[in-house]
C-alpha cells in the first residue's frame, strides 16, 4: 500500500521510475537506460531536425556499406575469404 491513497486507483501509462529514499539520481539513470532500450532517445534525435530523404538515403548507404567492411573484414580473419 502506498502511503498517498490518492495515487492507489492511477493506473500506470508509459515508462516510470520509482524514485526510493529520495535517490533521484538513481531513479534518472534507470530512467534514461529505459528510454535507450524502448528506442525513444533514438527517435528523438532522429526528430531533431528535417532530414532529406536523399540524406537519408545517402546516410543509409553509408551504414551498410560500414556493414559489409565489418563482415568483409570478420571474414578474412577467420581465412573464409581472401
Amino acid at each position: 500500500m502506498s502511503n498517498t491513497p490518492e495515487l492507489e486507483n492511477v493506473r500506470q501509462k508509459g515508462l516510470f521510475v520509482e524514485v526510493h529514499n529520495g535517490d533521484v539520481t538513481k531513479a534518472l539513470r534507470k530512467m534514461k537506460k529505459l528510454l535507450q532500450q524502448d528506442g525513444i532517445h533514438q527517435m528523438l534525435r532522429e526528430r531533431e531536425r528535417f532530414e532529406t530523404p536523399s540524406m537519408k538515403r545517402k546516410k543509409s548507404k553509408a551504414r551498410a556499406q560500414k556493414r559489409w567492411q565489418k563482415k568483409l573484414k570478420e571474414l578474412r580473419a577467420s581465412g573464409v575469404a581472401n
